[in-house]
């Protein structure tokens, strides 16, 4: 089987155990693919969670879990030195937290203080932990899952947009399609009976996570003509001139998309370019994922909020706008 062959079959793996959630999961597979981190927004019950449980189920992965709570402290995270004392002699030794995992679920991020979200977010944009002046690398697979319930404001701690920025992908989930409803309940039912069959089926063997590294290294080969990086480009500086595009544009954007957007969407479009089978990006694959990797680092005007305009709005406007070259 081929990188991408095993990539798919990782998806469809994870798909059996997500049901109505097909666009989460297929960011989930692009965030890993991208070698970025995701946060994900959605109400409680919409399977984030189970989400990146089935993908470290079905990958041979480490998975990490942390509860973010007001109390928190950055070494909870990041583990910190302990003293040891033995035949005698005392000495202090780094015991690694648990953002030492190929997969961290911080789940409800925004109920920790700033101090514990930074702490996180340094270790995703460093990829190392520095403590007691020594460096400790992390895992060369490495994705953070963060999430954030929409609906509860009380005890939380927003993100600053300059460290939201620092996530590829805001992915939004939303309620499954009437017609899957159904099919969750028979899932969460078998599941509950040990399987359709009465009893546990034989797991099929995890995926190797060198066929992640050897995806990525194939998705670094994927041609992106110019005119389609000139298409990235122009729906960047679409957000940060907006005044010169459109009048309402000019009204809703404050601050535009930073060169991170541009890069993310770099390296999302070539692995959805990638998941798809092709060997090229297309206007399409960007437009795509555009919405996942602009919708967090827009910050919308005063007037945007009172007008009720979301990101996403801001986004299709954009979009429509903006033509290929």
């Amino acid at each position: 089987m081929t990188a991408r062959d095993d990539i798919v079959a990782l998806g469809q793996r994870i798909s059996q155990s997500i049901i109505g959630q097909e666009a989460m999961v297929e960011r989930l597979l692009l965030g890993l693919l991208s070698d970025g981190h995701l946060l994900v927004e959605g109400l409680p019950g919409l399977a984030k969670t189970r989400a990146i449980k089935s993908l470290a189920k079905n990958l041979d992965a480490k998975l990490s879990r942390v509860q973010f709570t007001p109390d928190l402290l950055p070494a909870d995270i990041t583990g910190s030195e302990i003293y040891y004392s033995e035949g005698g002699k005392g000495e202090f030794k780094f015991q690694p937290g648990p953002v030492f995992a190929n997969l961290v679920l911080a789940d409800e991020i925004n109920r920790a203080p700033a101090k514990v979200q930074s702490a996180l977010l340094e270790a995703m944009e460093e990829r190392q932990v520095t403590v007691g002046g020594e460096s400790h690398g992390l895992p060369e697979l490495f994705l953070v899952m963060a999430t954030q319930n929409p609906i509860e404001q009380e005890g939380t701690y927003a993100l600053p947009e300059a460290q939201l920025d620092r996530f590829l992908m805001h992915v939004q989930v939303n309620y499954p399609a009437r017609e899957a409803e159904a099919e969750i309940m028979r899932l969460v039912r078998s599941e509950e009976n040990g399987g359709q069959s009465g009893g546990k089926k034989d797991a099929p063997a995890k995926l190797d996570p060198k066929a992640v590294l050897d995806a990525r290294q194939e998705i670094g080969r994927i041609t992106i003509a110019e005119p389609v990086e000139n298409y990235i480009v122009a729906l960047v500086y679409a957000t940060r001139e907006a005044k010169k595009l459109d009048k309402d544009l000019g009204l809703w954007i404050e601050v535009g998309v930073s060169p991170r957007g541009s890069i993310g969407l770099d390296k999302v479009a070539r692995s959805k370019a990638w998941l798809t089978g092709r060997d090229y990006v297309s206007p399409d694959d960007v437009k795509a994922v555009v919405h996942d990797v602009f919708r967090h680092r827009l910050i919308l005007s005063y007037e945007a909020h009172a007008a009720g305009v979301s990101a996403d709005q801001v986004i299709d406007r954009v979009v429509e706008l903006v033509a290929v070259a």
